[in-house]
């Protein structure tokens, strides 16, 4: 017995010396390895192919490759840094492996860097080289190798682990997330060691459901993690860790699930005549998905537990229709619903459109208005106060049945009478707390119901929504016209702009109205809560972008086109850094059609509906993601005219943001594109900061990738909890499921 643990600090297993005591301090700021359980769940980020005599001889342009090679020659070098006019030092030199030589380049910042490389490179050195194979003037080389040199000093403790390491090379060698002064060797020493002391590692899945799912245990699936002898080992390995943390995740929601079942609710289940007086008005039927989706709202909302149901459809498929006879049938029931945007215009937009809908209805107590009709109260942050405490007292006392707002309906001065139903709008905009501070405003637990035209698949929504009903709207209503979506290509074609702008003429000529989209307000200012797409390589590191800190901005772009290009257009632009009042004008004028090109930010993605509008210019498109580019493009050819999409970008040929700008170019299909987002992006940035619940306790699985796991997963832990509610037969497990349910990632979904 060693007497080292799984919560022994992580200098037990370092090593004492004072280098050892630094890697220390570095793993634990940099990393949050505080013990040996953070050091063995590190697991390798990716894992390289070793570099055989037959596979060096067949090298391949981009391929990641470790070997263990002499050195044949080495010299330093200097040159002046062009970015800083200062002279800097590479030291050059060239491995011998059983193919051909490899050419090895460091840079470093001054002399004495540059003599301690070259000392370490002395020809007759050997080493274990790791790196991206590629050729430069007909020669091979490994760009920016790390290595690490095998010598004969007995108290070098890294070049005898790593001699080690060269005798017992396997076919896959493991990379690790490193940091600072300590390196991947580093990290594989220490777990290497750490896999001999430490006594117990706990074992959270039960033998049964090992034997079921056909998973390795858990000292098994650790050493092939780190260790693998092949791609089979590895594969396992992944397998149980994934399978492990989705059962987990899923055992999490249905406990939720049972949960939210056993609250107590007021049904809402109508009676007086306002939803059939609103149903009766419609200049048109209702889609077979809205009927069906109504239906399933209406018996939701008569049971006595809350209703916890996520409506998401494309956009135009009807999405606020559905909700809104849900609202209805609420204030039918002598309730009142709320219906929360994450922006002023949404909210405005919603209240003008909703109200339009409603007609008379929305006249309650008002000449003219009808017996069953109610008022419709907005409250947004820009109000004036006499505005603002008319729209609240009407809130408190029950007399606007529904009400629309933003973020002000959360402030604590803000109370309803009997808050019935809540819906969320584009609710990946919100945060856990935010959705909570309007649910909590009810006496009892309300009704919720959350949309979003994100389309998520289905696994997406059995993780990340695995507590709420989904529905889908895949349905469009009829009257909307084809989308055309072309890439336009200025790295490729520069002169193609012109005939952008030249097309944005001639759509307004027609009687149309244009939309130009630019990923800035002014400068390099982003509109809030908009993150950039930003694309990785297969070893996960930052693509650099072509035009870093030159994007299009709306406050540059809307006079300089007023004045050249489109000169003689109307052209107005939109941002949510403008006043309130002034962002209401424009949209107001789009809509009316005294606009014909607005220039704008993001904020025109979700709730604008300008029938007119049949073209959008999206400029530097690949800054924004696939759902995103989906999202922007809908908002035309709504109005039965046919709509075109040019996104215009300077990536390159070939390049993943490019891939992803040809992918949405070909599809309008929003669910086969978010399933193309999903595998490009970590789901959590898809879906938003905020909602997702398990978005970075997801270690090892992909919601996409893993979709069959998750299935399966789902299963396995109804059966689980069937059979042991409080999972006593497997402590373990309860412990883990304790620390995901009562951690902050899980807050979300006891609040939802």
């Amino acid at each position: 017995m060693s007497g080292i643990t799984l919560d022994s600090p992580i200098a037990t297993v370092l090593g004492g010396g004072k280098k050892d005591a630094t890697k220390a301090k570095a793993l634990q700021e940099n990393l949050g390895m505080r013990t040996v359980g953070d050091l063995l769940w590190h697991f390798p980020r990716t894992y390289l192919p070793t570099g055989e005599v037959s596979e060096v001889g067949r090298l391949v342009e981009g391929q990641p490759l470790t070997v263990v090679a002499d050195v044949l020659s080495s010299r330093q070098a200097s040159y002046r840094d062009r970015r800083t006019g200062r002279t800097a030092f590479r030291v050059e030199a060239v491995i011998k492996t059983d193919g051909p030589a490899l050419k090895l380049t460091l840079f470093a910042r001054n002399k004495g860097i540059a003599e301690w490389h070259e000392r370490r490179l002395r020809p007759g050195a050997k080493g274990v080289f790791t790196g991206k194979v590629s050729q430069f003037n007909n020669q091979w080389q490994l760009a920016h190798p790390q290595m690490v040199m095998i010598t004969d000093d007995p108290d070098d403790a890294q070049a005898e682990s790593a001699l080690a390491m060269a005798e017992g090379l396997k076919a896959l060698f493991p990379i690790y997330r490193t940091t600072g002064s300590v390196e991947t060797w580093d990290i594989q020493r220490v777990v290497s060691f750490a896999l001999t002391v430490v006594d117990e590692l706990p074992e959270v899945l039960p033998e049964s459901v090992r034997h079921d799912h056909g998973l390795v245990d858990v000292h098994t699936a650790i050493r092939w993690m780190h260790s693998p002898d092949d791609h089979g080992q590895l594969g396992a390995a992944r397998k149980r860790f994934r399978f492990e943390e989705a059962l987990v995740t899923q055992i999490v929601l249905a406990r939720r699930r049972a949960a939210v079942r056993a609250l107590g609710a007021k049904p809402r289940e109508g009676g007086a005549g306002l939803l059939a007086e609103f149903d009766e008005r419609l200049p048109f039927t209702l889609t077979e998905g809205q009927q069906e989706i109504g239906a399933q709202i209406e018996t939701d909302l008569a049971r006595s537990h809350p209703m916890n149901r996520l409506l998401q459809g494309e956009v135009g498929s009807g999405k606020t229709l559905v909700a809104l006879r849900a609202m209805l049938r609420v204030v039918d029931s002598g309730g009142q619903a709320a219906l929360l945007a994450p922006t002023e215009v949404l909210a405005q937009q919603h209240h003008r459109s909703i109200t339009a809908m409603l007609g008379d209805l929305a006249a309650g107590g008002m000449l003219g208005g009808s017996a069953d009709a109610t008022t419709v109260a907005l409250l947004t942050g820009s109000m004036n106060k006499a505005t603002r405490q008319e729209a609240m007292l009407r809130m408190a006392s029950g007399e606007a049945g529904l009400v629309i707002g933003t973020h002000a309906l959360l402030e604590d001065n803000v109370q309803f009478a009997d808050l019935g139903l809540v819906v969320v709008d584009e609710q990946h905009r919100f945060g856990v707390e935010q959705r909570a501070a309007l649910t909590d405003k009810a006496g009892s637990p309300p009704h919720l119901l959350v949309m979003t035209a994100t389309p998520i698949p289905r696994t997406v929504a059995m993780t990340v929504f695995g507590d709420l009903e989904v529905s889908t709207l895949r349905e469009l209503p009829a009257g909307r016209a084809p989308i055309q979506s072309t890439v336009v290509p200025l790295k490729d074609q520069p002169a193609w702009i012109d005939r952008v702008w030249a097309r944005v003429r001639e759509e307004v000529e027609k009687g149309h109205q244009v939309y130009v989209v630019c990923p800035r307000i002014g400068g390099d200012e982003a509109e809030e809560g908009q993150v950039d797409q930003r694309d990785t390589d297969e070893q996960g590191e930052l693509v650099p972008s072509i035009r870093e800190g030159n994007l299009a901005a709306v406050e540059d772009l809307a006079p300089e086109l007023a004045d050249g290009a489109l000169t003689g257009l109307r052209v107005e632009r939109l941002h949510g850094k403008m006043p309130p009042d002034d962002k209401d004008r424009v949209m107001r004028s789009f809509a009316a059609g005294q606009v014909d090109v607005l220039v704008s930010t993001t904020v025109i993605e979700v709730g604008v509906d300008v029938a007119n509008a049949t073209t959008m210019v999206l400029l530097d498109a690949d800054r924004f993601g696939v759902s995103q580019l989906h999202q922007l493009r809908g908002r035309v050819g709504r109005g039965g005219l046919p709509g075109l999409c040019l996104m215009v970008t300077h990536s390159e040929a070939e390049s993943p943001a490019r891939e992803r700008l040809d992918a949405v170019a070909a599809s309008t299909d929003g669910f086969e594109l978010s399933r193309i987002d999903l595998e490009q992006r970590h789901e959590g940035d898809v879906l938003g900061a905020g909602q997702s619940g398990f978005k970075s306790s997801l270690t090892h699985l992909k919601v996409v990738r893993d979709e069959k796991t998750i299935v399966t997963a789902r299963a396995a832990a109804e059966t689980l909890l069937e059979a042991d509610p409080d999972l006593s037969g497997a402590p373990l497990l309860a412990e883990r499921v304790d620390e995901l349910e009562h951690s902050s990632q899980s807050d979300f979904m006891e609040r939802s």
